[in-house]
């Protein structure tokens, strides 16, 4: 919170005069009945300094900085509480200013492992976007410069669905400058590899295919015949010879 001074009361009476630190800071200030309430100390409208929200008339200097650094007029309007159109009017001048840095950052060139690269940041960048199947024209640029002073350039582009940025750090210089990648992003698209389709489907090979032989049809199984039974003849008496009964040996053998 920034510290007032009060330095008087204006010609009308009704307000107070105050300034900032710095003199050509003039701030005016209603006398109406809540600073009367909190001068006496009199908190009975119900409300604290922390609960009055103080709004800051900036000056146009500052409006320039906060554009310069990134925020944009609607940002810069609603934390200040100024009208849009005399933020507008002092910002348009930075607007053109970080315009200008990003269109210089695309004949940059990008910084890789070996050095800078031939191609400029936009060539690089319509490469790799066109290995993916999309266009370069769809794109849009910002820049804004940093506390260090050195410039943040940003490319946005869509994807399907997806919203997409990519950040680098660009450094004016002779020949276009250099521009580093900052992110993942920014990485991938200003490798030079991504110049080819980042997932190349490989050619099928043609294989020749041998006709296959003809199915070998499967046994048929055939129901087992029934077991034939050798059949027994009738056992048929042993007749001896006739020597055998004139010499009295039996058929067995023995006398």
């Amino acid at each position: 919170m920034r510290e007032l001074k009060v330095i008087g009361l204006d010609v009308d009476g009704r307000h107070i005069i105050c300034e900032g630190r710095d003199p050509a800071d003039k701030f005016s200030l209603p006398v109406d009945d809540r600073l009367r309430a909190a001068a006496r100390g009199d908190r009975s409208l119900g409300q604290t300094l922390r609960d009055i929200e103080v709004k800051t008339v900036l000056r146009p200097r500052d409006i320039q900085a906060r554009i310069r650094a990134g925020a944009s007029v609607e940002q810069v309007a609603e934390s200040s509480g100024m009208d849009i159109t005399k933020v507008e009017r002092f910002a348009h001048p930075v607007l053109l200013e970080r315009q200008r840095a990003a269109e210089l950052a695309t004949a940059a060139h990008p910084v890789l492992a070996d050095g800078p690269a031939v191609k400029t940041l936009l060539e690089s960048i319509s490469s790799a976007l066109a290995a993916r199947g999309l266009s370069s024209e769809a794109t849009s640029w910002d820049a804004w410069r940093n506390e260090d002073g050195r410039w943040t350039v940003q490319m946005a582009w869509q994807a399907g669905l997806s919203d997409n940025v990519a950040h680098f750090r660009f450094s004016p210089g002779a020949h276009g400058g250099t521009v580093t990648a900052i992110d993942d992003a920014a990485s991938e698209l200003i490798d030079p590899d991504l110049e080819r389709p980042l997932r190349p489907v490989a050619p099928v090979a043609q294989l020749q295919f041998e006709e296959p032989p003809a199915p070998i049809p499967a046994p048929v199984e055939e129901e087992p015949a029934p077991p034939v039974r050798a059949k027994r003849g009738k056992a048929r008496p042993t007749v001896p010879a006739w020597e055998d009964v004139l010499l009295g040996v039996r058929s067995s053998g023995e006398r």
